[in-house]
């Protein structure tokens, strides 16, 4: 296959692999509440939901392994159980959530039947693309995202070029970190050490074999993701913060979708919608459900029967929980997010610094003290313990927004380095 063709084929597919449910749905609500301050909402949601997912894709580039290396410097049990706790969460929420929205934007406003059934049929399909996985990124490479990208480009357009030109004042106190947090949402930082290892086996199946070359491809077609990621979520910001003065108020994030694509494809906006949610939920699902069972088969021996099994598993969970309500399985989401977000963001970090910068001694230290300074945070959603966190974010920098530890991880990082800085 000519090379470039095949960069643009991957980059595609990853963009494809990272843009799902959240990734349709909370942009345009972000626009609808920050109003003039939209600008500074992007810069704070393409932080969490693109840079960092990219960065994931480079130390994917550099590693060339599995998602247990992101974490093995800082020891072998830390890792494996910082892998399964990932690929745990991947199966529970992010990848049923896909089937959730599909149902509630694709299957709803056509037919009044029960979510299991949009469910089983879901998910029997992502079993299916995801036992062929040698054929999922040319699939989606070639076929999925152009159609995908397509769609969205139109919607953008003519909402930028249509709107009514009313903003409407900002909701958020501090839209900068609003947008960090509703950027958690996404899942794209946990994405990216997910969806790149599968980038990494489909290559080996490929004519790839030696390191370099597929260093290079696998840079190259992140590049592609992330511009592309930046364009279609700093549209769909800025669509949804012109329209804003249309939307009813107190309107899902759904809801807001819904009213953003009618009003700029008219009658066939449903049908339209229906499409596209269908098809960038169906790929993250693919890439979610083949990154966990790759992963199973990787320390299983290669074995083909434990990566059917892991995969049938993860299809039968998305089944149940994507029976349940979009917003219900947003909500269970939060408390996660709040502490493995932080762990996955600085192990990215720590992968693609250079080496003499991340030893051992540093891995520990950074991950250690983001560990402890995120507790507050996760706490912070769990009732019995609301006050008390409260009460220790209030004393941590940055705490109050939820970034609590930054600048622990910060410090730990340049004072472990403070010799080879010199």
């Amino acid at each position: 296959m000519n090379k470039t063709k095949e960069i643009w084929i991957a980059g595609f597919a990853l963009f494809s692999l990272f843009f799902g449910a959240g990734n349709l749905i909370l942009p345009p609500s972000l626009g609808a509440n920050s109003g003039s301050d939209w600008w500074i909402v992007v810069l704070g949601f393409v932080l969490t939901a693109v840079t960092i997912p990219i960065l994931a894709i480079f130390a994917h580039a550099k590693l060339q392994g599995t998602l247990y290396d992101f974490g093995k410097k800082v020891s072998p049990l830390f890792s494996t159980v910082y892998c399964l706790l990932i690929y745990l969460i991947a199966i529970a929420i992010p990848s049923p959530r896909t089937a959730a929205v599909t149902h509630e934007m694709t299957v709803q406003p056509f037919a009044n039947t029960a979510a299991i059934y949009t469910s089983i049929i879901y998910f029997v399909l992502v079993f299916i693309f995801a036992i062929n996985r040698s054929k999922v990124i040319g699939l989606i490479g070639k076929f999925l995202t152009p159609i995908i990208v397509l769609i969205l480009l139109i919607i953008i357009g003519i909402a930028v070029f249509s709107a009514p030109g009313i903003v409407t004042p900002s909701t958020f106190k501090t839209p900068f970190v609003d947008g960090i947090l509703e950027g958690y949402q996404t899942f794209d930082a946990i994405g990216g050490v997910v969806v790149g290892a599968v980038i990494i086996i489909s290559l080996n199946y490929s004519s790839h074999t030696t390191f370099d070359a597929k260093r290079k491809l696998i840079r190259k077609a992140g590049f592609i993701a992330g511009t592309g990621l930046l364009l279609i979520y700093g549209g769909l910001i800025l669509s949804g913060s012109l329209l804003a003065s249309t939307f009813t108020e107190n309107a899902s994030r759904t809801a807001i979708l819904t009213s953003l694509s009618i009003q700029t494809l008219g009658n066939l906006g449903t049908t339209f919608l229906s499409v596209l949610v269908a098809l960038a939920c169906f790929t993250t699902a693919i890439g979610i459900v083949t990154g966990t069972a790759d992963y199973i088969k990787g320390i299983c021996n290669e074995s083909k029967k434990a990566y059917i099994i892991t995969a049938a598993t993860a299809s039968v969970i998305g089944i149940f929980v994507g029976s349940y309500q979009v917003d219900l399985i947003i909500t269970l989401a939060v408390p996660a997010l709040m502490f493995l977000y932080p762990i996955t963001i600085v192990l990215i970090l720590l992968n693609i610094v250079p080496n003499r910068y991340a030893s051992k001694l540093v891995f520990r230290g950074v991950v250690l003290v983001t560990f402890i300074f995120s507790i507050p945070d996760f706490l912070g959603f769990i009732p019995p313990f609301e006050n008390f966190a409260l009460e220790m974010k209030n004393v941590i920098p940055l705490g109050k927004f939820s970034l609590g530890w930054v600048l622990p991880a910060i410090l730990v990082f340049f004072g472990l380095n403070l010799r080879k800085i010199r």
